[in-house]
This record gives C-alpha cells, sequence and structure tokens, in this order.
C-alpha cells in the first residue's frame, strides 16, 4: 500500500495533509506562496486522490503510520479538518519526526460529547454515512456546502472546493467511510498533554463544522499553545484568507 506524495520549493520541510474526501489539489492556490520558503510535501490521505486504499475498519494509527512513511523527516505538519486528526495522531505516534503541528480547523474531538460540547451533532455525521450509501457524489458536495456557510464569498470558496475535487481521482467509497468513521469515533483529547512539539492552532470564526468555541476548548487542555482565530472565516480559512494563513504558519519562526 502506498501513498501518493509529490514534493516542491525549497526551505523548510512542510507536509501538508487535507480533508475528508479532497486530495491535494486543495492546496494549490497556496503553493506559489508557500514553495518561496517552505520545501512542500503534498500527501494524499488513504483511498483519497492517487493513493492507495486500506482495508476497511482501520484506525487512525493505520492511517497515521501511512502517513509517516511517505512524510520526509523533521517537518513541519499542517492538516487540514480530517487531515489534522491524521497530523495530530502522528506527532503523538513519533514526536521526532514533527517539529511543529499546525491544526488548520481541527479538533480533537468533531463530534459533541457529553464533556465536550464543542463539536457537531454526532447524527448529523451519522446521517452523512447513511446518504454515502445511496448517493455519495451529492453527499460531499453538501459536504463542500457546509464548509462555506456564512462566510464571505461562499461561492468562489465552493468554486475552488469543488475544482480541487475534479482535478485528481475521486476518493473511494470505502475511504470515504472510513473516514467517516474516523471523525465520529476519533476523540484525541486525553492525549493533548503528550504532544512534544510546538503547535498551532487555526480557527475560522464562521465555520460550521469545527465551531469557533473549539478554541476556547482547546486552551483549556493545551495553556501553551498558540491560537488564531481568523475572522469571517470558515472551514477552508487557508482558501479564503490565504495570507493570514500564510503569517500564522510563518509564526512558528519567531
Amino acid at each position: 500500500m502506498a501513498l501518493y506524495s509529490e514534493t516542491t520549493g525549497s526551505g523548510r520541510p512542510l507536509v501538508l495533509l487535507h480533508g475528508w474526501g479532497m486530495n491535494a489539489a486543495v492546496w494549490q492556490p497556496l503553493l506559489p506562496i508557500m514553495r518561496r520558503e517552505w520545501r512542500v510535501t503534498l500527501i494524499e490521505l488513504p483511498g483519497h486522490g492517487g493513493s492507495d486504499s486500506l482495508p476497511l475498519e482501520r484506525s487512525i494509527d493505520d492511517w497515521a503510520d501511512a502517513c509517516l512513511q511517505a512524510a520526509p523527516p523533521h517537518a513541519v505538519w499542517m492538516g487540514w479538518s480530517l487531515g489534522a486528526q491524521i497530523a495530530l495522531q502522528a506527532a503523538l505516534r513519533q514526536p521526532q519526526r514533527l517539529t511543529a503541528l499546525v491544526m488548520l480547523a481541527g479538533t480533537p474531538s468533531f463530534v459533541r460529547r457529553s464533556d465536550w460540547l464543542c463539536g457537531m451533532d454526532e447524527t448529523d455525521l451519522q446521517q452523512f454515512g447513511e446518504a454515502l450509501l445511496t448517493d455519495p457524489v451529492q453527499t460531499l458536495l453538501r459536504f463542500l456546502g457546509l464548509q462555506v456557510r456564512g462566510v464571505q464569498q461562499p461561492r468562489e470558496i465552493l468554486r475552488l472546493l469543488k475544482t480541487s475535487v475534479s482535478m485528481r481521482p475521486a476518493a473511494s467509497g470505502d475511504a470515504l467511510q472510513t473516514g467517516l468513521q474516523l471523525l465520529l469515533q476519533t476523540d484525541q483529547r486525553s492525549q493533548l498533554q503528550q504532544l512534544e512539539m510546538p503547535s498551532l492552532w487555526l480557527f475560522g470564526e464562521k465555520d460550521k463544522l469545527v465551531p469557533a468555541a473549539t478554541a476556547g476548548c482547546v486552551r483549556q487542555l493545551l495553556a501553551d499553545t498558540k491560537i488564531e482565530m481568523i475572522n469571517g472565516a470558515g472551514h477552508a480559512p487557508f482558501l479564503s484568507h490565504p495570507e493570514q494563513c500564510m503569517q500564522a504558519l510563518e509564526s512558528l519562526n519567531d
């Protein structure tokens, strides 16, 4: 099993992990800026884009290990959404491989729990799983629509997301189902204190999937991390506010 990866640019090594149902093309708008200062490695998650699928029922550890095998050593990792959870798991499993972690619209728990009110309703995510079985294309489009709800220029951001999906091979049905189960089941809150590298968490003020309140919840669990709220951004702040995201990334050098 091999994951698709490509490397471009020069400078400090940076690994980018996309979100559920997406692929490496989602980063294209940022690459001209990024590769001036960074040697960027784009990795596609299992079963997404050009990557082979893992067998069904595999854990987040398996997905993290597959990404670690495709990544350069001693790199900053930036993950978006599900990719953020995979990056966090990689940081927990092999901390010596990462120099810093950037959680872009990421969270240790996507779903709301009795002691975690900073998440989506579990029923809403489960309904996505049921819809995937009957109409995966429309379900993914509906998920993309949620990512731009309430933001400025939603049509432009949605166009960028749809374009990136179409530029690479579609995610397999198995990968979509497994990725959705990871979003439902993963809860990394108890492990956050084990992080051994600097971390930066970027949140969108208008995010409907990872609500802005998550920033305060993360702060309670990880007091010494950097947290930045991007005003007016939704679930894809790197597309709507690329300059602010790049400035935050560069702040890791401070």
